[in-house]
């Protein structure tokens, strides 16, 4: 009789240390996986680029993220500490889709050289009709409103930006080798003008809603390339 009490104050011992050291549950849903926390962190990212392209980022609100795809504010805070720090990783992200999107043309060898930068910016075109040139370029959209986005923001723009031209400086000095342009081209001008006319280009086929800014700056540029 004594071990069979025994027995159950170890029982009841046993149930008392385990309710104390145990992870409390949070009442509602059950616990995602990690693949489900992965799926909404990516989903949250991929509504926060498409928001940025569009409208930039001091016009788009948290909520109306969430809203759009369905999670709640609070597990917004539980991926991203704060919206600069979301903001900050969705330049990374779309900086990363860029590059990879750049390097399918630049490196194409199936291509001469100026060949790859005019295939690039006819897909390019072809990407904003897609969505009735409604969205533009994040970093492009983002660095219009520098003056209301958080500091951080600057060099992280920058350095995208200097990325894509040594990406298109390298295509450049390809063509130089080439033949395809002067031996005396400044093939880091060059690219640093690209770049700065193509956002522009950007902007303005977003306002008109058409891609005609695009072909005469593609056209212009190529144009006085092989001059």
């Amino acid at each position: 009789m004594r071990n069979s009490l025994i027995y159950k104050d170890d029982q009841s011992n046993n149930r008392r240390m385990t309710n104390i050291i145990a992870i409390p549950r949070k009442r509602g849903r059950p616990a995602k996986a990690v693949g489900d926390y992965r799926e909404t962190r990516e989903t949250l990212c991929r509504a926060g680029v498409a928001a940025l392209t569009e409208k930039g980022f001091s016009a788009t609100g948290i909520d109306e993220i969430l809203k759009s795809v369905g999670v709640p504010k609070g597990s917004f805070y539980h991926f991203f500490a704060s919206k600069e720090a979301y903001g900050s990783e969705l330049i990374t992200l779309y900086a990363r889709y860029f590059v990879r999107k750049l390097d399918r043309f630049l490196l194409d060898e199936s291509l001469t050289p100026l060949k790859r930068i005019e295939a690039f910016c006819e897909e390019a075109e072809r990407g904003m009709q897609r969505f009735d040139f409604r969205r533009g370029c994040l970093v492009g959209n983002l660095g219009q409103e520098m003056g209301a986005l958080p500091e951080s923001f600057q060099a992280q723009l920058t350095d995208v930006l200097l990325d894509w031209q040594a990406r298109l400086e390298r295509c450049l000095e390809e063509a130089k080798a080439a033949g395809e342009i002067s031996r005396d081209a400044d093939c880091a001008r060059w690219a640093a003008f690209f770049w700065i006319g193509w956002e522009g280009a950007v902007l303005r086929a977003k306002l008109e809603r058409n891609g005609e800014p695009l072909r005469v700056f593609a056209d212009m540029f190529l144009m006085s390339l092989g001059s």
